[in-house]
């Protein structure tokens, strides 16, 4: 069984930063892409940003510029470094990843249990 526990959600003001951390964790032989997405009140579930095991990154256009995703293969864990915040950026935040969990067995797609990011005005 594959978990993802993230961290670093909180409140800030407007133009400040906060950093999120998703780690991955259980039987894991390897993980191709993972992301961040983020789900607003009221509105579905949206890509911010992902990463391939080889670090290609790609980025929705609301966050380019402002967010860097980030990820350490060897400890199974991704970042995303969000600044210039926006009131816009409120949202629940989810962790996600393509996990195998053997040499042959199958793709899974976890999802963690989100992290509340909070922009004040």
């Amino acid at each position: 069984q594959v978990q993802l526990v993230e961290s670093g959600g909180g409140l800030v003001q407007a133009g400040g930063s906060l950093r999120l951390s998703c780690a991955a964790s259980g039987t894991i032989f390897s993980i191709n892409t993972m992301g961040w997405y983020r789900q607003a009140p009221g509105k579905e579930r949206e890509l911010v940003a992902t990463i391939t095991s080889g670090q290609s990154t790609r980025y929705s256009y609301s966050v380019k510029g402002r967010f860097t995703i980030s990820r350490l293969n060897a400890e199974n864990t991704v970042y995303l470094q969000m600044n210039s915040l926006r009131p816009d950026d409120t949202a629940t935040y989810y962790c996600n990843a393509y996990v195998q969990t053997t040499v042959v067995g199958p793709t899974l797609v976890i999802w963690g249990q989100g992290t509340q990011v909070t922009v004040s005005s």
